[in-house]
């Protein structure tokens, strides 16, 4: 597919298969087990959407999608695709690509900000209970009432210390707030930035209109997010690409059925986004999913087995690419049946046989037509990629993203006055009110040598901690030790 198509050719079976572009933001689905050949079905179809100017957004879990940018030509099993299905005219060719990594490590730093995350979603990469998630809403309500910005870890973390420490004052106006929840939040938030969280919250927050945009010669830009590493924490990947999803439902305005999509998502191990869900989480996937398509939005899950996603999602997904699963357990053997009954039934095809038996780059496809309505199965081959298959060295990567129009724009850190900035400051003022001067003054006289040495241990220790809580703990023994006023 050199020059842009009518149409997003996909497969061949007795005839070639084909995308309709006013109906690829009715959403789909790839799936099939491991080795069935999933991701280059997945490459094929970023290829022919970036081919009519559509822009997609993708997780390159293995490293397998880096190759995007550059012709492909040198796979010999490629090579023996294109001959089998007679494709003379077919042209290898690279596509504009743009890479993102929540690390900064191999794309563009890709962030959002702890208030543009919100409670629910970040409940969940935290792993909190019904009651943790309580104590976590009451206090971003706190924060959003006192005009305290959550932009970092470092925010959330100052408004949990400070929640928990006036958890008294806040009793009547917001509810019970248990110490122990409020330790359960910082801890959790703990384990969050040593996964790398401190990298991925933060500013400049992502801009969504950044992903789809388009190159010269009106190819929509293929989007690939570097998640091998991201992968290593698979809740707070699932939770990222839900949140992108919700912000595009959000942001985007209501388009109803256009001539193509404007952005199509494909959301990689679908299957982590339903583990262990709260019922209400569920819900608004359900409903972002139902209603995104009239924004312009195509959603398309990959992942091993369909049976992966709850029915009220499966029911929404259009376009289908079905790979080979296996059947060795009676369990297997279910999952296939009831996977072969998704599909609207060909009378020429006993699609519960051939879905165990299809080979590598083999599918059961069934696409939506003119009215909407999914076609009979078909038994076919998906189309070979025009891109490369094997990936970019480190130093092509590199080019590529120094040869992008966004370079530099999100490598530069932007730490703004927030929360954790104005409790520091109303901490340090707390330092100056009258009740803290009899203990200025007992620190100005002299003092006995034990007094000395106290008082230089805990001036060191102080300025080891740094922190905020460091220096509430410091003002704590201060007062004990030299019978100041109590700590506030």
């Amino acid at each position: 597919m050199g020059n842009p198509s009518p149409s997003l050719l996909i497969a061949k079976g007795k005839s070639d298969i084909t995308i309709l572009p006013r109906m690829a933001n009715r959403h789909g689905l790839v799936a099939g087990a491991t080795g069935t050949g999933k991701t280059v079905s997945l490459r094929v179809l970023a290829e022919n959407l970036s081919g009519i100017g559509v822009p997609v957004f993708m997780a390159d879990i293995k490293g397998d999608l880096s190759g995007l940018p550059l012709p492909g030509g040198e796979n010999s099993k490629v090579v023996e695709r294109i001959q089998k299905l007679g494709l003379k005219d077919f042209n290898f060719e690279g596509y504009p690509v743009v890479f993102w990594d929540v690390f900064g490590e191999q794309g563009h730093p890709v962030r959002t900000t702890i208030s543009e995350m919100g409670p629910l979603l970040l409940s969940r990469i935290l792993n909190l209970n019904e009651i943790q998630s309580g104590v976590l809403n009451i206090t971003f309500k706190i924060a959003d009432d006192n005009g305290l910005l959550l932009l970092d870890l470092k925010d959330l973390k100052a408004m949990a210390q400070y929640v928990g420490d006036n958890a008294d004052r806040f009793k009547t106006q917001y509810g019970n707030i248990s110490a122990a929840s409020v330790g359960a939040i910082q801890r959790n938030l703990l384990t969050l930035e040593e996964q790398g969280g401190d990298k991925f919250f933060g500013e400049p927050a992502l801009n969504l209109q950044d992903l789809m945009q388009t190159d010269k010669a009106g190819k929509g830009m293929i989007n690939i997010l570097s998640a091998d590493k991201l992968m290593q924490s698979p809740r707070l990947y699932a939770t990222f690409l839900l949140w992108m999803l919700a912000e595009l439902f959000e942001q985007l305005p209501e388009v109803g059925d256009p001539e193509k999509p404007k952005l199509i998502f494909f959301f990689d191990e679908a299957h982590l986004l339903f583990e262990d869900i709260p019922k209400a989480l569920e819900e608004k996937i359900e409903q972002v999913v139902r209603l995104i398509r009239s924004k312009g939005v195509g959603v398309y899950f990959v992942t091993q087995n369909p049976l992966d996603l709850p029915d009220i999602v499966l029911g929404q997904l259009g376009n289908r690419v079905q790979h080979a699963l296996r059947a060795f357990t009676p369990r297997d053997q279910k999952n296939v049946k009831a996977a072969a009954e998704t599909f609207r039934a060909n009378p020429k095809l006993n699609v519960v046989k051939v879905i165990t038996e299809l080979g590598v780059g083999e599918a059961l496809v069934s696409v939506l037509d003119e009215k909407g309505s999914p076609t009979i199965v078909e038994r076919a081959y998906v189309y070979p990629p025009h891109s490369r298959l094997t990936p970019l060295t480190p130093e092509e990567r590199s080019r590529v993203i120094r040869d992008s129009v966004i370079y530099g724009h999100y490598e530069k850190t932007v730490d703004r006055e927030s929360a954790y900035e104005k409790l520091k400051t109303r901490a340090e003022q707390m330092q100056t009110d009258p009740q803290q001067e009899t203990q200025k003054r007992r620190a100005a006289e002299p003092k006995s040598q034990t007094e000395q040495l106290l008082g230089a241990a805990v001036k060191s220790a102080a300025h080891a901690i740094g922190s905020q809580l460091g220096r509430q703990i410091i003002r704590g023994v201060l007062g004990s030790l030299f019978g100041g006023g109590r700590r506030r």
